[in-house]
């Protein structure tokens, strides 16, 4: 078969809402929480990165289907199930758009203050990369989003495959017979939960990626063929690359003799000075790009994705909308989010991982909720696989969020 000019380009513009997905999950998750897995506790984890993603899969997925079925958004079929379910989503949505905005930007910003050759203050960055970001979305719109969405996975894809060749290379820094901490202790659930509630991300990202794709929809004719290839590639890709972020935590980490940080932007700076002491200075300026390129693509998409959930939810509660609504939410969200880091930037850890664990509870009730709608529309069929994965996948979210405030409650 040959392909044209156009034909390549229009089966390249058909993808869209998977890589934004992407590209809004590959941020604290992989950079931070991933790595630090592999860091603190060696391959011991490398199941539960692998479980966590295989067996959110289809809960994301319903996402995508309910809207190339019904051409409605994911929280149009929250509020068709009932007001509980909306009002639930919009206080969660809430939370996780204001503290993830913070947090996201902070930490975006403390990565530049750190590459930069020059000083600049901290608070100053996260002023321009909100500037940067709202230029860019403001008269950009979806379309320049969408382009430097998949203009940033594919360098990221790339330097981050490349920082896992030049490791392997080098191998493991941990000795022979260094026996690290385990992962498999009460004092460890916290750091387990609070891992899996944002990987690949957390389970509000099932909304704004249908959001994207009805965006998306608005502009082009999609297939659910089409739909479907891009939210596997989207999502699959976000889960090799939380798998190499993991093994570059046990090749570059593992078994150091420096405290490994737990703090988002401390743990950066040092993921960064133990590769430039272990691989060479070299590729100081190789994962900084790929740490940077990581914390950029996540805020642009967060800041776009929450404001459109946040526009949504006003628009489902009855309110009257202008053609300027969504503008309206973005501005909002970023200078709640600004206000966030000026006035709470100390306690912005402790808001993540509260965010983080909020994140994980929460997610058996909308995974089984994205079920329940998807099983609701007779026009959507699943193989017998799908299914069982989707079942087991709720044992499993509903066994270990219960585990969890049950440990909570008695600790």
């Amino acid at each position: 078969m040959q392909f044209t000019h156009s034909s390549i380009k229009a089966r390249l513009g058909a993808f869209g809402p998977g890589i934004l997905m992407a590209t809004a999950a590959i941020g604290g998750s992989h950079l931070v929480a991933s790595t630090q897995a592999g860091a603190l506790f060696g391959w011991q984890l490398f199941w539960l990165i692998l479980a966590v993603n295989i067996l959110k899969y289809p809960f994301f997925r319903f996402g995508i289907e309910y809207t190339l079925t019904t051409k409605n958004s994911l929280i149009q079929g929250y509020k068709n199930k009932g007001p509980v379910y909306l009002y639930s989503f919009i206080g969660l949505n809430i939370i996780a758009a204001v503290v993830n905005t913070a947090g996201v930007l902070l930490l975006t910003a403390s990565l530049l203050h750190y590459a930069l050759p020059v000083v600049i203050e901290v608070t100053l960055l996260c002023w321009i990369l909100l500037a940067s970001c709202l230029v860019i979305l403001l008269l950009g719109h979806f379309k320049a989003l969408d382009n430097v969405a998949k203009g940033i996975m594919l360098v990221l894809t790339i330097t981050t495959v490349i920082a896992l060749g030049v490791a392997l290379n080098n191998g493991m820094v941990a000795p022979d017979n260094y026996i690290g901490p385990s992962p498999y202790e009460l004092a460890m659930l916290s750091f387990m939960v609070a891992l899996m509630g944002w990987m690949p991300a957390p389970i509000e990202i099932s909304a704004i990626s249908s959001l994207w794709l009805k965006e998306q929809t608005s502009q082009q004719v999609v297939t659910k063929k089409q739909g479907l290839l891009d939210f596997n590639l989207g999502y699959w890709l976000t889960a090799v690359l939380a798998l190499i972020f993991f093994s570059l935590g046990v090749l570059v980490q593992y078994g150091q003799s420096n405290e490994i940080a737990m703090g988002g932007v401390a743990f950066a700076k040092q993921l960064i000075d133990m590769y430039a002491f272990t691989i060479g200075e070299w590729a100081r300026p190789l994962v900084s790009a790929i740490a940077f390129l990581c914390m950029f693509g996540t805020t642009l998409t967060v800041l776009d994705g929450y404001a459109r959930t946040l526009n949504e939810s006003y628009k489902l509660l009855g309110f009257k909308q202008s053609k300027h609504s969504l503008n309206i939410w973005l501005g909002l969200q970023a200078l709640s989010g600004m206000l966030v880091i000026l006035f709470f930037k100390s306690a912005l850890g402790p808001m993540l991982t509260f965010a983080m664990t909020l994140a994980f509870i929460t997610t058996p009730i909308f995974a089984w909720l994205n079920f329940s709608l998807v099983r609701s529309e007779s026009d959507i069929k699943h193989s017998l696989l799908l299914q069982g994965l989707s079942w087991l996948g709720l044992v499993y979210l509903v066994g270990f969020a219960v585990a969890f405030v049950v440990w909570k409650l008695t600790a």
